[in-house]
């Protein structure tokens, strides 16, 4: 996988216009000059995660005895469940928060960006090609800095699109999302079964 196709599907996994509805509702009560700065936070935090699991994450399979076949393959159904609850979202929220209090760590850094599907595909993208370090960490770089322009300017964002644009976007990334975890898939299979 090149770094642009690694950044791409991290970008699509963390969702940033998707999750810019629920950011500005989490959000809603916090003074608007904390916004940004716990916006900032917590995607250093989430990419601090992101980073941890992406040189971590090959060891600990080892260590649990899971292929890296198992991992493809259970990293494709998250996402394929996840682009579902992005084409068709329910009516009840995805995640709850104390609206009184400020967020930290839960729901925004863990699992809205650093989520298991994320935390799967960058496992995956070490343990496919561990001498290529360098590059995926300039893709988590990369995807999370997306994401934080997208959700630092999720306020603005949130009134020029409107909810509508912001919904079909949303549909639009889940319909590549269910794609890229089929491809997860059936690339899990081929290496069980060595096709």
């Amino acid at each position: 996988m090149t770094v642009l196709a690694s950044i791409l599907l991290l970008v699509i996994i963390m969702d940033p216009i998707g999750n810019v509805p629920v950011f500005l509702s989490i959000l809603k009560n916090i003074p608007m000059e904390r916004r940004k700065i716990i916006i900032i936070r917590e995607l250093i935090i989430a990419f601090l995660i992101l980073m941890f699991f992406m040189f971590v994450g090959r060891f600990l399979l080892q260590l649990l005895q899971i292929a890296q076949s198992s991992l493809g393959i259970a990293g494709g159904i998250i996402l394929f469940i996840i682009a579902i609850r992005m084409i068709f979202p329910g009516t009840k929220p995805m995640f709850s928060h104390d609206e009184e209090s400020e967020p930290l760590v839960v729901p925004l850094a863990v699992p809205m960006l650093a989520g298991p599907s994320a935390i799967a595909a960058v496992i995956l993208l070490m343990a496919q090609e561990p001498h290529r370090w360098l590059d995926w960490t300039l893709a988590v770089f990369v995807a999370s800095l997306i994401s934080g322009i997208i959700l630092v300017s999720s306020e603005s964002l949130g009134r020029k699109l409107g909810n509508r644009a912001l919904t079909a976007i949303e549909r639009l990334m889940g319909i590549f999302l269910i794609m890229i975890s089929v491809d997860f898939v059936l690339d899990g299979i081929k290496q069980t079964f060595n096709i």
